[in-house]
């Protein structure tokens, strides 16, 4: 009454399913708690925003970890939308799918059973012949993954650029120290966790190409040939993802600290701050200020108020960083 043609594919499906309840989904809600911790402490402290590594309008530490946290949170509601099809069991199926040698109840008694010793809500595949003869499911499982490594190791960097320094470079941030980092240069110390999570960040993303291959070459007529590789993949990608994301917290996130007076120093010497006076005193006014500012060194502030562009009263509300934060004129 059973093959393993749909044994193996019902096993992976359960072993990804439960590891990824059991692993992946508590990682990144850990990580997303952390961010979210960091995001309302440093919610009032200012400093100035980028584009294409250049300076931009100002932005607030706390809203950037906020960006950082919904990355994560949206990637824990995308596997909750993939499991689905992960609970679609092929179990019943036999050799291609007919269910030749079963009772008609096997499928749906076995499957029960299953759920019932699981605690997850797997159910009989809709489709046999798609069940055993595509693995799609796993193809889009992978796929949020790799979006979810995607995301993991935009924050990764971003946080290793912010924490760049300790003297020249941006060192907005500080990230805690975990262990020395050169055994020729005294007191360096390198962002090992954040470095650790960009390389589990890449092997899930090589993994998903083995796995969107095996897909493609390996789903022929009836049976996907090239199950052994997409189980090992897929599953080696839940528990990177979900063991990364829980250190990446526990030993990094949880310890960073703002340097509240780097990040005032470089927000007020932001040229970019200009864009505020613009609607007010017009583009090419606000332009030559900015190239004032550059040429001469100062801070855009003492330049306005040294051409006299604005009454010190409404230049300095215009130029009001934490309001340059919020929407409106």
């Amino acid at each position: 009454s059973q093959s393993s043609n749909d044994v193996i594919p019902t096993a992976i499906h359960i072993a990804a399913a439960m590891t990824a309840q059991s692993q992946l989904i508590p990682g990144l809600q850990r990580l997303e708690q952390a961010l979210g911790k960091k995001a309302s402490a440093f919610q009032d402290l200012v400093k100035t925003g980028r584009t294409h590594l250049q300076d931009a309008t100002p932005i607030t530490l706390g809203q950037e970890f906020g960006g950082y946290q919904s990355q994560i949170a949206f990637g824990v509601e995308r596997i909750g939308r993939a499991l689905p099809s992960l609970y679609e069991l092929p179990q019943g199926g036999t050799a291609v799918g007919t269910g030749l040698n079963t009772h008609p109840d096997f499928p749906q008694t076995v499957i029960a059973a299953i759920g019932e010793a699981t605690g997850l809500p797997f159910v009989e595949a809709r489709n046999h012949f798609e069940a055993q003869g595509a693995k799609d499911a796993l193809v889009e499982f992978s796929g949020q993954l790799r979006t979810i490594a995607v995301s993991l190791s935009k924050v990764a960097n971003d946080l290793r650029l912010l924490a760049c320094g300790p003297r020249c470079g941006f060192a907005e941030i500080a990230l805690p120290e975990v262990q020395p980092g050169s055994s020729i240069m005294p007191g360096k110390v390198n962002p090992v966790i954040i470095e650790s999570v960009t390389m589990v960040c890449a092997q899930v993303c090589g993994n998903d190409l083995t796995i969107s291959l095996s897909g493609l070459s390996g789903s022929i007529l009836e049976l996907n040939v090239m199950m052994p590789v997409m189980a090992h993949n897929l599953l080696e990608s839940i528990e990177l993802l979900g063991n990364a994301a829980r250190n990446f917290a526990d030993r990094c996130v949880d310890g960073i600290s703002a340097n509240a007076e780097r990040l005032e120093e470089l927000a007020e010497a932001s040229i970019a701050t200009v864009t505020a006076l613009a609607p007010i005193i017009g583009y090419d006014t606000a332009a030559q200020l900015a190239k004032e500012a550059f040429k001469s060194g100062k801070p855009l502030r003492v330049v306005a108020r040294e051409s006299n562009v604005l009454p010190d009263e409404e230049l300095d509300r215009a130029l009001d960083l934490m309001r340059m934060t919020r929407p409106g004129l």
